[in-house]
């Protein structure tokens, strides 16, 4: 007699995964591999997920931390900068080694450089609202010279900070940080500092915002919310905490299907289930099917956005098809 399998729903979020950012990336990498042939220097982890990073480095890619780790005889290999930005010191140190390098800083997170510029060139001291050691807060800090940004990381940082002139203020924030805790940050400053100037434009990113608004509609109620994603992603971090606030009764971040802790959810009857931008969806895949294995599985597919951002590669890539088959490491067969 086959055993019946247990019901269980899946609150499935839409949007989830991959970002216009992320995904431009990845193929910036790919694309510099099939146009110039492995190795294909990259500085840093391109994005935070390490399925990702081992799946470019099956393909050919080198992940280092510095560019003095590109051996002399491989200067002529191209060298990627990751989504997240760098600062200025870093194409600077690439053009003294006279490196060929591709720059994949996302651009919203570009945008977010400017704009801090933007503020300094207006006379203003910038605060940056970020986590400190992330490489986004490192890549903006680094836009501008050394003192020219303090960082505020807690509503306490923003009762600490004395400014040298409380008329000349802007502030712009890291772009994967939880929608309320930022505005916490944001109206703790404006008490203090009524003059300070806002950014032109939002810096948190639409994905970010996006993917904590579908966590916040199909978190209340569920047993179970697991976000797809690396210890080291701020935007994955940020969906957890999201989901436990929104009502989960317990949310968890997994980077694979092997790290859900089976014998604790046996008696669990709905799921959440998100992943972070630079969360591939092949993973969740993977997380789904590993849950048909033990429930009867219905999905409840929760659409709380349609996104239709689209970011090309630089234009000395476009002229490389990019196929399916190429990202199928990431996306899953076709």
């Amino acid at each position: 007699m086959i055993e019946k399998k247990p019901p269980l729903t899946i609150r499935l979020c839409q949007p989830r995964g991959f970002c216009a950012g992320v995904d431009r990336a990845i193929q910036i990498v790919v694309l510099a591999l099939k146009k110039y042939g492995a190795p294909v220097y990259v500085r840093h982890e391109i994005v935070h997920n390490r399925y990702v990073v081992e799946g470019l480095q099956s393909l050919g890619a080198v992940f280092i931390e510095e560019l003095s780790e590109i051996p002399p005889e491989h200067r002529q290999s191209p060298v990627v900068f990751s989504a997240h930005g760098v600062p200025k010191s870093v194409p600077a140190d690439a053009q003294a080694r006279n490196l060929f390098y591709l720059d994949a800083t996302c651009p919203l997170v570009s945008k977010v450089h400017k704009q801090a510029m933007r503020h300094q060139r207006l006379g203003r001291h910038v605060l940056l609202i970020g986590h400190a050691g992330h490489p986004e807060v490192i890549g903006t800090m680094g836009q501008l010279p050394e003192g020219a940004v303090t960082l505020i990381e807690t509503e306490a940082d923003a009762a600490r900070f004395e400014p040298v002139d409380a008329s000349a203020l802007g502030f712009v924030t890291q772009t994967t940080l939880s929608v309320e805790d930022t505005a916490g940050i944001i109206r703790a400053l404006q008490e203090r500092f009524p003059q300070l100037y806002a950014p032109a434009a939002e810096s948190i990113c639409y994905a970010t915002t996006n993917r904590q608004e579908a966590v916040k509609e199909t978190a209340a109620g569920a047993d179970l919310f697991l976000v797809v994603g690396a210890p080291n992603s701020s935007n994955s971090r940020r969906l957890v905490e999201v989901a436990e606030r929104a009502g989960a009764t317990t949310s968890l971040l997994v980077q694979r299907a092997a790290e859900i802790p089976w014998d604790e959810i046996a008696a669990i009857k709905t799921l959440g289930l998100s992943a972070g931008a630079s969360a591939p969806e092949i993973i969740v895949d993977e997380i789904i099917d590993a849950f048909r294995q033990r429930f009867d599985v219905t999905i409840d597919l929760a659409i709380t956005a349609t996104e239709t951002e689209d970011f090309p590669v630089m234009r000395v890539l476009r002229d490389v098809e990019l196929t399916a088959a190429d990202m199928a490491f990431v996306n899953g067969a076709a």
